[in-house]
């Protein structure tokens, strides 16, 4: 239930009411009994709540889910480059020194 502002038209108090959306508007001030006045709010911006402080801790399942689906793939994609970078350089460096050898001229 959100919190309505409210400004009496007649002696300018301002008061809050914690009441429903449906519920109808104030209609006499707490003070002088004048007619309030419902303010427009910024309202908030974040909701502090659970474990941490940001937006993205509300997330649902499903996209919690895919975001992790995604991680793992990226993991195994950068692994298995990393695996086949590293057998391809001790190829390269094998037939490197294999050439280097029987590519040396005699010195007869």
């Amino acid at each position: 239930m959100p919190t309505y502002e409210y400004r009496c038209d007649e002696c300018g108090h301002k008061f809050e009411e914690f009441q429903s959306i449906s519920a109808p508007p104030v209609d006499h001030c707490p003070k002088c009994g004048g007619v309030p006045r419902r303010l427009i709010s910024g309202g908030t911006g974040l909701i502090f709540k659970g474990s941490g402080f940001y937006i993205t801790d509300y997330r649902d399942k499903k996209y919690k889910d895919a975001e992790s689906k995604e991680r793992a793939d990226k993991t195994e994609a950068r692994s298995g480059k990393d695996s086949t970078s590293s057998s391809e350089s001790s190829k390269k460096s094998d037939s490197t020194d294999s050439s280097s050898s029987t590519n040396k001229p005699s010195g007869d």
